[in-house]
């Protein structure tokens, strides 16, 4: 009767259902090992230094159209407190550099320069003042995931010489999972990462040129004839 009903039923054996194993991301930091800990907390920091910085430097991309419009009206009309009072009531990068400008009325071209571009030195510096630490985490990120790789390999090779002749693949699986899971993680935060800097280096550069440009435009205005 067995083989019978073999027949009837196509030819085909009975096949038992394999239960489906799923891994979350909490599971697979788990299975990392303490690695995981050091580079999920780089993560972290990585998006706070992204998200803080990127909301502060477009804030500062932001300008005012006719600020230095008002400017050169308030300058060839001789109104210097107006245009002082202007400055000071404007909360922007330009704005400071053009003050600090405007303060140095009477002195030499050049030192008038010479004390915007530091100004704009100093407003470009505090814009930057964390990338450091996100390039930092950028090459140190992927580099624990290599050290895990390292040390999850030297565990499954000692698993394997305490074995002897009795290797299963379950003496070697810890060891391989805090190989690779260490190294997808490390990788992956320092590519983020990678982009993330390149991003507000860009915006960056972008305020930079703004600051020239508002540099160059309040300079033609001293040197322009006065009417």
């Amino acid at each position: 009767m067995g083989y019978i009903q073999f027949i009837m039923q196509g030819g085909a054996l009975p096949v038992e259902e394999t239960s489906q194993i799923k891994m979350t991301l909490f599971d697979m930091a788990i299975k990392g090992g303490w690695l995981m800990v050091p580079i999920i907390l780089l993560s972290f920091v990585a998006a706070y230094i992204f998200i803080e910085r990127y909301y502060v430097i477009r804030k500062a991309t932001h300008e005012d159209q006719n600020f230095m419009n008002r400017i050169k009206d308030y300058i060839h009309d001789g109104k210097i407190e107006s245009a002082m009072a202007l400055c000071k009531s404007t909360d922007s990068l330009s704005a400071r550099m053009i003050e600090k400008g405007i303060s140095r009325l009477g002195r030499p071209l050049n030192d008038i320069s010479t004390a915007i571009e530091n100004v704009g030195k100093l407003e470009i510096s505090k814009l930057e003042k964390s990338f450091p630490t996100l390039a930092t985490i950028v090459g140190v990120a992927p580099m624990l995931g290599f050290l895990g790789t390292v040390i999850g390999m030297v565990r499954s090779f000692y698993a394997m010489s305490q074995a002897g002749n009795n290797i299963e693949v379950s003496l070697l699986s810890d060891g391989i999972y805090t190989a690779l899971i260490t190294t997808v993680a490390g990788l992956t935060i320092g590519i983020l990462g990678y982009f993330a800097y390149n991003t507000l280096v860009v915006k960056v550069e972008k305020v930079i040129f703004n600051l020239e440009a508002t540099n160059t435009e309040f300079m033609d205005i001293l040197n322009e004839p006065v009417k």
